[in-house]
């Protein structure tokens, strides 16, 4: 394993932002939040290890935006409130006293919530029975229900959600936001062909599907000013659709990142089941594509384990910053363990048995060790 410190232990800029190294911890959903929405300290504790770690950047799980349609999860922690924002200013200066910068991901789940404390019917672009099955993990059962097809008005409240959630964001001290476009979950259902039926200005061509992530972008961006870092986050596959892939592939690609880019994001996060192999069926990866078309630095996720799978991905150009998921939760301090040119622990499916909480995670990591 090569120790290549010019690389991704190279400093780097993000919008006005200096991240110590090209290391980022990917968001991941860990239903351990309060019933409220609020954030305790067993998750100022698992945040703050990632940042002792070593993690130049580190970005929270899907965080619900509103008390409508956007709680995706039981027990998933919210930034809809002054109350559930105050609650997350502990962690964030947990993480800022190790030198990380902290990025909330904000989440709207559309007609994939399993759990919503607010309503009790999903809404999603269109009246389309989603995919697969509910995750058990994060406390869902059976079938995914119908969800009710948002009118205009469900729209407008949708990114008034993102906006109110990017300045409570802002105010509890987090450096930026990352909007959660991907994964199949609300934005990415506009994109996604089988889930988007409208006739409107927000269905159809690629041009109006993409809509609401312009609209959610440029309200957000000023709302919080240039100084804010905003992000934006794409993938393919989604969580109950594994094989799904951008119907015109580099076409799709190419007037998605260059959107995005135009909206004004600092960065692209991408995230593929293997961020080196190829988007489609040859040619360049998902992280590639948006490095040719995004004119913004790209962040990948996918598959990436160890300190040569990073350096690959920073050495042939294909992404500026590396975010690490499953390896980074058996392995908190991933950057130190890579530059020390020790052992990595290997991540194992029990963690997520039978929830992907903390608390499992937790025990099964003191068994372990």
């Amino acid at each position: 394993m090569k120790n290549n410190s010019s690389d991704i232990f190279s400093n780097f800029t993000i919008g006005k932002r200096a991240i110590k190294n090209r290391l980022a911890v990917a968001p991941m959903t860990r239903v351990s939040g309060n019933a409220d929405g609020t954030v305790g300290p067993l998750m100022k504790d698992y945040y703050q290890a990632f940042a002792q770690g070593g993690f130049g950047l580190i970005i929270t799980e899907g965080i619900y935006t509103d008390k409508q349609y956007s709680q995706g999860y039981k027990f998933q922690p919210g930034l809809s409130d002054e109350e559930q924002a105050e609650s997350w200013k502990p962690i964030v200066d947990a993480v800022h006293e190790s030198g990380s910068l902290f990025i909330a991901q904000l989440m709207h789940a559309g007609a994939l919530s399993q759990y919503n404390k607010y309503t009790e019917c999903n809404a999603g672009p269109s009246a389309v029975k989603p995919l697969g099955k509910e995750m058990t993990f994060y406390y869902g059962e059976g079938d995914y229900s119908t969800p009710k097809a948002m009118n205009k008005r469900d729209i407008n409240d949708v990114i008034n959600g993102y906006v109110n959630a990017a300045k409570l964001a802002k105010r509890a001290g987090f450096d930026g936001v990352e909007i959660h476009g991907a994964n199949g979950y609300l934005l990415d259902q506009f994109i996604t062909v089988h889930t988007n039926e409208r006739t409107d200005e927000y269905g159809g061509d690629l041009v109006n599907r993409l809509r609401i992530y312009d609209d959610v972008i440029t309200s957000i961006r000023k709302a919080v000013g240039d100084d804010f870092t905003i992000g934006i986050r794409f993938s393919q596959g989604k969580v109950n659709d594994f094989e799904y892939k951008w119907p015109a592939k580099d076409d799709d690609a190419k007037y998605t990142f260059e959107l995005a880019s135009k909206c004004g994001v600092d960065y692209i996060h991408t995230t593929e089941h293997n961020a080196k192999k190829s988007a489609f069926t040859d040619g360049l990866s998902l992280a590639e594509l948006a490095k040719k078309h995004g004119n913004v630095p790209v962040i990948a996720n996918g598959s990436i384990v160890n300190g040569n799978d990073a350096n690959f991905m920073i050495d042939t150009h294909q992404a500026d910053v590396i975010a690490v998921g499953k390896m980074a939760l058996a392995n908190p301090d991933w950057p130190n363990v890579i530059r020390n040119q020790q052992k990595l622990k290997e991540f194992n499916f029990e963690m997520f048995n039978p929830l992907a909480d903390l608390k499992t995670a937790n025990e099964f990591l003191a068994k372990r060790d």
